[in-house]
Protein backbone atom coordinates (compact mmCIF):
# COMPACT_ATOMS: atom_id res chain seq x y z
CA UNK A 1 0.00 0.00 0.00
CA UNK A 2 1.29 3.54 -1.28
CA UNK A 3 2.26 5.82 1.83
CA UNK A 4 -0.12 8.67 1.82
CA UNK A 5 1.13 12.24 2.17
CA UNK A 6 0.61 13.73 6.14
CA UNK A 7 -0.01 17.01 5.38
CA UNK A 8 -2.55 16.11 2.27
CA UNK A 9 -4.38 13.94 5.08
CA UNK A 10 -4.49 17.38 7.58
CA UNK A 11 -5.14 19.55 4.52
CA UNK A 12 -8.44 17.15 3.46
CA UNK A 13 -9.98 16.82 6.89
CA UNK A 14 -9.75 20.34 7.47
CA UNK A 15 -10.93 21.51 4.43
CA UNK A 16 -13.93 19.51 4.68
CA UNK A 17 -15.03 20.49 7.64
CA UNK A 18 -13.93 24.61 8.00
CA UNK A 19 -14.93 27.48 5.90
CA UNK A 20 -11.84 29.41 5.10
CA UNK A 21 -13.77 32.51 4.12
CA UNK A 22 -13.23 34.25 8.07
CA UNK A 23 -12.40 33.71 11.19
CA UNK A 24 -15.26 30.99 11.50
CA UNK A 25 -13.36 27.82 11.70
CA UNK A 26 -9.91 29.10 13.06
CA UNK A 27 -10.39 27.43 16.70
CA UNK A 28 -11.18 24.20 14.72
CA UNK A 29 -8.53 24.55 12.45
CA UNK A 30 -6.29 25.09 15.54
CA UNK A 31 -7.28 22.03 16.85
CA UNK A 32 -6.85 20.05 13.91
CA UNK A 33 -3.27 21.43 13.67
CA UNK A 34 -2.44 20.61 16.98
CA UNK A 35 -2.52 16.89 16.12
CA UNK A 36 -0.61 17.59 12.83
CA UNK A 37 2.01 19.29 14.52
CA UNK A 38 2.27 16.89 17.34
CA UNK A 39 3.51 14.29 14.21
CA UNK A 40 6.17 16.18 13.55
CA UNK A 41 8.44 16.44 16.86
CA UNK A 42 6.82 19.13 18.17
CA UNK A 43 6.13 18.32 21.77
CA UNK A 44 2.77 19.14 23.35
CA UNK A 45 4.24 21.26 25.89
CA UNK A 46 6.02 23.56 23.25
CA UNK A 47 2.58 23.48 21.25
CA UNK A 48 0.51 24.69 23.79
CA UNK A 49 2.76 27.96 25.00
CA UNK A 50 3.50 28.95 21.56
CA UNK A 51 -0.15 28.71 19.55
CA UNK A 52 -1.51 30.09 23.27
CA UNK A 53 -2.52 33.46 22.02
CA UNK A 54 -2.61 32.53 18.31
CA UNK A 55 -5.15 34.68 16.33
CA UNK A 56 -6.73 34.59 12.93
CA UNK A 57 -5.37 38.46 11.10
CA UNK A 58 -7.92 39.45 8.31
CA UNK A 59 -4.87 42.56 7.64
CA UNK A 60 -3.02 39.44 6.86
CA UNK A 61 -5.41 37.69 4.43
CA UNK A 62 -6.13 41.53 2.50
CA UNK A 63 -2.11 42.11 2.21
CA UNK A 64 -1.44 38.28 0.81
CA UNK A 65 -4.65 39.30 -1.94
CA UNK A 66 -2.89 42.71 -2.76
CA UNK A 67 0.78 42.80 -3.18
CA UNK A 68 2.35 45.12 -5.17
CA UNK A 69 3.96 42.65 -7.69
CA UNK A 70 0.27 42.45 -8.70
CA UNK A 71 -0.56 45.69 -9.77
CA UNK A 72 2.20 48.12 -10.04
CA UNK A 73 4.13 48.51 -13.71
CA UNK A 74 7.81 47.64 -14.13
CA UNK A 75 9.35 51.00 -13.45
CA UNK A 76 7.13 52.16 -10.82
CA UNK A 77 7.60 48.97 -8.75
CA UNK A 78 11.32 49.79 -9.13
CA UNK A 79 11.63 53.44 -8.80
CA UNK A 80 9.84 53.21 -5.32
CA UNK A 81 12.45 50.50 -4.34
CA UNK A 82 16.15 51.99 -5.75
CA UNK A 83 16.27 55.86 -4.93
CA UNK A 84 18.83 57.67 -4.15
CA UNK A 85 18.25 58.21 -0.91
CA UNK A 86 18.16 54.66 -0.17
CA UNK A 87 21.65 53.92 -1.68
CA UNK A 88 22.94 56.98 0.30
CA UNK A 89 21.32 55.06 3.42
CA UNK A 90 23.17 51.61 2.47
CA UNK A 91 26.26 53.20 1.54
CA UNK A 92 26.70 54.62 5.33
CA UNK A 93 25.60 51.49 6.46
CA UNK A 94 28.71 50.11 4.51
CA UNK A 95 30.96 52.53 5.67
CA UNK A 96 29.93 51.75 9.16
CA UNK A 97 30.74 47.77 8.91
CA UNK A 98 33.34 47.88 5.83
CA UNK A 99 35.48 45.70 7.17
CA UNK A 100 33.31 42.82 8.05
CA UNK A 101 30.94 42.94 5.23
CA UNK A 102 34.13 43.14 2.71
CA UNK A 103 34.92 39.53 4.74
CA UNK A 104 31.62 38.48 4.07
CA UNK A 105 32.49 39.13 0.52
CA UNK A 106 35.56 37.19 0.33
CA UNK A 107 34.41 34.31 2.47
CA UNK A 108 30.62 33.31 0.52
CA UNK A 109 32.10 34.60 -3.30
CA UNK A 110 28.82 37.09 -2.90
CA UNK A 111 29.32 40.93 -4.09
CA UNK A 112 28.71 43.48 -1.21
CA UNK A 113 26.66 45.15 -3.49
CA UNK A 114 24.04 42.14 -3.76
CA UNK A 115 24.12 41.77 -0.02
CA UNK A 116 23.58 45.61 0.34
CA UNK A 117 20.80 45.55 -2.13
CA UNK A 118 18.92 42.85 -0.77
CA UNK A 119 18.86 44.28 2.81
CA UNK A 120 18.04 47.41 1.03
CA UNK A 121 14.98 46.15 -0.55
CA UNK A 122 14.00 43.84 2.24
CA UNK A 123 13.88 46.20 5.25
CA UNK A 124 15.22 49.80 4.40
CA UNK A 125 18.03 48.61 6.03
CA UNK A 126 16.38 47.51 9.06
CA UNK A 127 14.22 50.01 9.47
CA UNK A 128 11.54 48.04 8.33
CA UNK A 129 11.68 44.89 10.15
CA UNK A 130 7.67 44.14 10.18
CA UNK A 131 5.92 44.23 13.62
CA UNK A 132 2.99 41.59 12.69
CA UNK A 133 3.06 38.30 15.34
CA UNK A 134 4.76 35.95 12.55
CA UNK A 135 3.58 32.91 14.40
CA UNK A 136 -0.79 34.34 13.92
CA UNK A 137 0.31 35.30 10.58
CA UNK A 138 1.77 32.02 9.54
CA UNK A 139 -1.52 30.15 11.27
CA UNK A 140 -3.71 32.06 9.07
CA UNK A 141 -2.25 31.89 5.70
CA UNK A 142 -1.78 28.11 6.98
CA UNK A 143 -5.80 28.38 7.91
CA UNK A 144 -6.30 29.76 4.67
CA UNK A 145 -6.49 27.82 1.23
CA UNK A 146 -4.96 29.81 -0.98
CA UNK A 147 -0.92 28.71 -0.42
CA UNK A 148 -1.87 26.72 2.58
CA UNK A 149 0.82 23.50 2.47
CA UNK A 150 3.67 25.95 1.70
CA UNK A 151 2.19 27.94 4.95
CA UNK A 152 1.58 24.91 6.79
CA UNK A 153 5.19 23.76 6.25
CA UNK A 154 6.62 26.84 7.42
CA UNK A 155 4.56 27.17 10.46
CA UNK A 156 5.74 23.57 11.75
CA UNK A 157 9.76 24.46 10.63
CA UNK A 158 9.20 27.77 13.25
CA UNK A 159 8.03 25.60 16.05
CA UNK A 160 10.66 22.81 15.49
CA UNK A 161 13.14 26.14 15.56
CA UNK A 162 11.41 26.75 18.83
CA UNK A 163 11.34 23.86 19.86
CA UNK A 164 14.93 23.13 19.58
CA UNK A 165 15.64 26.66 21.09
CA UNK A 166 17.13 27.99 17.77
CA UNK A 167 14.72 30.87 18.15
CA UNK A 168 13.02 32.67 20.66
CA UNK A 169 9.28 32.75 20.46
CA UNK A 170 8.66 35.55 22.15
CA UNK A 171 10.97 37.74 19.69
CA UNK A 172 9.05 35.99 16.28
CA UNK A 173 7.71 39.87 14.69
CA UNK A 174 8.22 40.18 11.12
CA UNK A 175 6.72 40.55 8.15
CA UNK A 176 2.48 39.40 6.94
CA UNK A 177 4.10 36.48 4.89
CA UNK A 178 6.06 35.36 8.57
CA UNK A 179 9.60 36.65 7.28
CA UNK A 180 11.82 37.73 9.65
CA UNK A 181 14.94 40.06 10.43
CA UNK A 182 17.11 42.13 8.33
CA UNK A 183 16.96 40.20 4.91
CA UNK A 184 13.32 38.52 5.86
CA UNK A 185 14.25 34.92 6.38
CA UNK A 186 11.38 32.11 6.26
CA UNK A 187 11.73 29.90 9.00
CA UNK A 188 12.93 27.51 6.46
CA UNK A 189 15.61 29.55 4.98
CA UNK A 190 16.62 29.99 8.77
CA UNK A 191 16.46 26.60 9.43
CA UNK A 192 18.96 25.64 6.00
CA UNK A 193 21.00 28.73 5.79
CA UNK A 194 21.29 30.66 8.88
CA UNK A 195 24.65 31.04 10.36
CA UNK A 196 25.91 32.43 14.00
CA UNK A 197 28.74 34.30 12.58
CA UNK A 198 29.98 36.09 15.53
CA UNK A 199 29.59 33.00 18.03
CA UNK A 200 27.75 33.62 20.34
CA UNK A 201 25.46 30.92 20.49
CA UNK A 202 22.14 32.73 19.68
CA UNK A 203 21.57 33.06 15.71
CA UNK A 204 20.50 37.25 16.15
CA UNK A 205 18.99 37.84 12.13
CA UNK A 206 18.44 41.76 13.28
CA UNK A 207 22.32 41.96 13.76
CA UNK A 208 24.83 42.97 11.20
CA UNK A 209 26.73 40.17 11.66
CA UNK A 210 24.48 36.88 11.26
CA UNK A 211 22.10 38.28 9.00
CA UNK A 212 24.78 39.49 6.67
CA UNK A 213 26.73 36.22 6.91
CA UNK A 214 23.21 33.90 6.69
CA UNK A 215 22.16 36.28 3.62
CA UNK A 216 25.59 35.65 1.83
CA UNK A 217 25.72 31.77 2.91
CA UNK A 218 21.55 31.11 1.65
CA UNK A 219 23.11 33.01 -1.89
CA UNK A 220 26.00 31.17 -2.20
CA UNK A 221 24.18 27.61 -1.64
CA UNK A 222 21.96 28.48 -4.11
CA UNK A 223 24.45 28.74 -6.80
CA UNK A 224 24.67 32.65 -7.12
CA UNK A 225 28.23 33.39 -9.72
CA UNK A 226 29.79 36.05 -8.48
CA UNK A 227 30.06 39.16 -11.14
CA UNK A 228 28.09 37.55 -13.82
CA UNK A 229 25.42 39.04 -15.28
CA UNK A 230 21.81 39.15 -13.89
CA UNK A 231 19.15 41.27 -16.42
CA UNK A 232 19.76 44.07 -18.99
CA UNK A 233 17.31 46.14 -20.86
CA UNK A 234 16.64 45.64 -23.79
CA UNK A 235 14.20 46.61 -26.84
CA UNK A 236 11.90 43.96 -28.94
CA UNK A 237 11.01 43.97 -32.71
CA UNK A 238 7.67 43.22 -33.28
CA UNK A 239 8.21 39.81 -34.78
CA UNK A 240 9.11 38.17 -31.55
CA UNK A 241 7.24 34.97 -30.67
CA UNK A 242 5.12 35.06 -28.14
CA UNK A 243 6.38 32.30 -26.65
CA UNK A 244 9.39 33.52 -26.07
CA UNK A 245 8.02 36.18 -23.71
CA UNK A 246 8.07 34.89 -20.09
CA UNK A 247 5.69 37.13 -18.17
CA UNK A 248 5.22 34.51 -14.87
CA UNK A 249 7.91 34.62 -12.12
CA UNK A 250 6.94 30.64 -11.25
CA UNK A 251 9.46 29.33 -13.98
CA UNK A 252 11.74 30.84 -16.34
CA UNK A 253 11.32 29.26 -20.13
CA UNK A 254 12.83 29.30 -23.62
CA UNK A 255 16.51 29.61 -22.15
CA UNK A 256 18.59 30.08 -25.37
CA UNK A 257 22.12 30.76 -26.06
CA UNK A 258 22.12 34.63 -26.48
CA UNK A 259 22.99 35.13 -29.76
CA UNK A 260 19.36 32.84 -30.81
CA UNK A 261 17.69 36.13 -29.48
CA UNK A 262 19.14 38.45 -31.82
CA UNK A 263 17.20 38.67 -34.79
CA UNK A 264 14.31 39.77 -32.07
CA UNK A 265 16.16 42.46 -30.09
CA UNK A 266 16.44 45.85 -31.40
CA UNK A 267 19.77 47.36 -29.41
CA UNK A 268 21.58 43.95 -29.91
CA UNK A 269 24.80 45.06 -31.02
CA UNK A 270 25.13 47.59 -28.04
CA UNK A 271 24.72 43.98 -25.64
CA UNK A 272 28.79 43.72 -24.92
CA UNK A 273 28.90 40.17 -23.66
CA UNK A 274 29.15 36.41 -24.42
CA UNK A 275 27.06 35.44 -27.51
CA UNK A 276 26.73 32.07 -25.85
CA UNK A 277 25.78 33.12 -22.26
CA UNK A 278 22.13 31.61 -21.33
CA UNK A 279 19.62 34.16 -21.44
CA UNK A 280 15.75 34.22 -21.72
CA UNK A 281 12.97 37.03 -22.34
CA UNK A 282 10.70 38.65 -19.42
CA UNK A 283 8.62 40.96 -19.81
CA UNK A 284 6.70 41.51 -16.86
CA UNK A 285 3.59 44.13 -17.75
CA UNK A 286 2.31 41.89 -20.17
CA UNK A 287 -0.05 39.88 -18.27
CA UNK A 288 -0.15 42.16 -14.99
CA UNK A 289 -0.95 46.17 -16.22
CA UNK A 290 -3.89 46.49 -17.83
CA UNK A 291 -3.07 48.03 -21.84
CA UNK A 292 0.23 47.47 -21.07
CA UNK A 293 2.31 47.19 -24.36
CA UNK A 294 3.01 43.69 -24.89
CA UNK A 295 6.63 43.89 -25.54
CA UNK A 296 7.22 46.83 -23.52
CA UNK A 297 9.54 46.93 -20.92
CA UNK A 298 11.45 44.35 -22.17
CA UNK A 299 14.52 42.12 -20.37
CA UNK A 300 17.16 40.11 -21.06
CA UNK A 301 17.67 37.41 -17.88
CA UNK A 302 20.32 35.14 -16.93
CA UNK A 303 20.97 32.67 -14.29
CA UNK A 304 21.92 34.95 -11.57
CA UNK A 305 18.80 36.55 -12.28
CA UNK A 306 16.64 32.87 -11.79
CA UNK A 307 18.48 32.41 -8.45
CA UNK A 308 16.71 35.60 -7.09
CA UNK A 309 13.45 34.02 -7.87
CA UNK A 310 14.22 31.50 -5.38
CA UNK A 311 14.65 34.12 -2.60
CA UNK A 312 11.23 36.24 -3.71
CA UNK A 313 8.95 34.83 -6.61
CA UNK A 314 8.94 38.29 -8.23
CA UNK A 315 9.85 39.45 -11.55
CA UNK A 316 9.71 42.83 -10.74
CA UNK A 317 11.58 42.10 -7.05
CA UNK A 318 14.57 40.52 -8.65
CA UNK A 319 14.77 43.74 -11.28
CA UNK A 320 15.02 45.93 -8.37
CA UNK A 321 17.23 43.80 -6.63
CA UNK A 322 19.60 43.61 -9.86
CA UNK A 323 19.47 47.48 -10.62
CA UNK A 324 19.85 48.45 -7.20
CA UNK A 325 22.73 46.17 -7.34
CA UNK A 326 24.32 47.94 -10.04
CA UNK A 327 23.85 51.49 -8.31
CA UNK A 328 25.70 50.32 -5.69
CA UNK A 329 28.67 48.92 -8.10
CA UNK A 330 28.80 52.31 -9.40
CA UNK A 331 28.71 54.28 -6.06
CA UNK A 332 31.61 51.97 -4.12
Amino acid sequence: MKKINIFLIFYFFISSTISFSDDSGFDKWKNSFKKYALTKNISEDTFNVVMKNVKFLPKVIEYDRYQPEFYEDTFTYISKRTSNTKLNKGIKLYNKNSIFIDSIDKKYFIEKELLLALMGIETNFGKYLGKMDIISSLATLSYDERRSEFFTSELITLLQLIEKKVVNYKLMYGSWAGAFGNFQFMPSTIKNYAIDANKDNKINLKSIDDSFASAANYLNKLGWKKNAPCYLEIELFDNVPNNLLNTSAQKIKNKKKLIKFKKYIKNYENINLDENINAAIITPDKDIVENANPIKPAFLVFDNYELILKWNRSLRFALAVCHLKDKFTNAL
